[in-house]
């Protein structure tokens, strides 16, 4: 059916011929495309939803590429269509003044970096910021590997052009080009959000970048095609960076320079409380097999011993860890206790396991040696103080790598 004669320019005439749409995407296309008015658009996209019907939840396609050219279509739309299969929560559970200093930091035009200790929700607040500052966004995680061509792009080679024995090279755009690019193709605000930029060096990656932010002229890099992209006012940079065993004085003052530095560290005893009592309540309220009082008091022992070592360790704390990990314990929680096959019938081991799984690799991920041992002491304590949960396979993974990590010392030691 090619449906290329039917003339739909109404929502009376999209509804009859629903069928023809649902049957030739490339029909969709040109309606859009023709659209004088912005409720045909809603009823195609909001209501009838065709372009995941024909495109699925991720991507940009045909049809959501007209949407984001059409003059008719609302920032709203855009948005909806360029984040299909987004799940970033609506709900921002960072303390008002970093959501507020973040905002402004945006609206100045500077790149923000999102800093603070693992937990302190940076990423998912990183989206929360790029859904409400522009129309859509990328989001890319730093690795070791990275160099300056990850962020501005560069020259590799295109293997699916190369004839035997030959190698052909094209430009290749990186996050913030591609970024630039999107934003001019669409005229959208868009932002780019760098993940876990401390993984790379940051003064090798952003050193192209730093010129650019203070020459907004410079060009960046030039395509195959001869088009030049700089800096666009229309992109924004959000980056984020777990400052668990760093300070800000430690970091390149270059970008401290060029950057806003917003912290994301510590929640107020109120505002942590909350957000343990709602996490509970939301993904443990119909399960009354875990009592949620004690699982309550569990999670403030924990995170106070392990920021502040009220746990009575004599060594005092062990690192700055945000709460944003004890949501992954009530979601573990929530599966494992309703089915008989998993933890249905056992608790207290229920509650080990998931702490094992999700607070303690966390942990162990960024301590040094003396910090491997306050972390199996710290649950050994936590296991005798409550004794309705099991926390020795937390204590237990703590202390097989502290043994491991004594077995590598005394190897470099002989």
């Amino acid at each position: 059916m090619s449906g290329s004669s039917v003339d739909i320019s109404t929502i009376d005439d999209a509804r009859e011929n629903l069928n023809v749409l649902r049957s030739v995407n490339g029909k969709v296309v040109e309606v859009i495309e023709n659209a004088t008015s912005t409720d045909l658009l809603e009823y195609l996209i909001d209501e009838q939803q065709l372009d995941v019907y024909h495109e699925g939840n991720q991507g940009v396609g045909p049809i959501r590429r007209a949407v984001l050219t059409s003059s008719y279509a609302t920032p709203e739309l855009k948005r909806t269509v360029i984040t299909r299969g987004d799940d970033t929560p609506d709900t921002v559970l960072v303390p008002d003044e970093v959501e507020r200093n973040a905002r402004v930091a945006l609206k100045t035009g500077k790149p923000v970096v999102l800093y603070g200790p693992t937990g302190t929700g940076k990423t998912t607040f990183a989206k929360q910021l790029a859904l409400r500052h522009c129309v859509g966004y990328s989001l890319h995680t730093a690795t070791p590997s990275w160099t300056a061509k990850d962020i501005i792009g560069g020259i590799g080679p295109n293997l699916s052009r190369s004839g035997m024995g030959s190698i052909n090279y094209q430009t290749e755009l990186g996050a913030v080009t591609q970024g630039v690019q999107r934003a001019r193709e669409f005229d959208i605000p868009y932002g780019v959000i760098l993940d876990e930029i401390t993984r790379a060096d940051i003064s090798q990656i952003f050193g192209p970048l730093y010129t650019a932010i203070e020459n907004r002229n410079q060009t960046l890099i030039e395509t195959d095609n001869g088009e030049t992209i700089e800096l666009d006012e229309r992109l924004s940079i959000i980056c984020t960076m777990n400052m668990s065993d760093r300070t800000v004085n430690e970091l390149d003052n270059a970008i401290t320079r060029r950057f806003a530095m917003v912290e994301l560290d510590e929640y107020t005893d109120e505002d942590r409380r909350t957000l343990f009592e709602g996490w509970i309540d939301d993904n443990l309220g119909s399960i009354p097999l875990v009592d949620h009082d004690d699982l309550f008091e569990l999670f403030e022992a924990d995170y106070d011993g392990i920021n502040n070592g009220s746990d009575r360790a004599a060594r005092g704390p062990i690192m700055r860890f945000g709460p944003m990990h004890y949501r992954d314990v009530t979601l573990f929680l929530r599966e494992a206790l309703q089915d008989e096959e998993l933890y249905m019938d056992e608790v207290e081991q229920a509650v080990g396991q998931a702490f094992r799984t999700f607070i303690v690799p966390r942990l162990l991920n960024s301590a040094a040696f003396p910090q491997l041992e306050q972390i199996e002491e710290h649950y050994r304590a936590l296991n005798d103080r409550f004794e309705d949960f099991d926390l020795g396979p937390a204590a237990d993974l703590a202390g097989r790598e502290l043994e491991a990590e004594r077995r590598r010392m005394g190897s470099y030691e002989s």
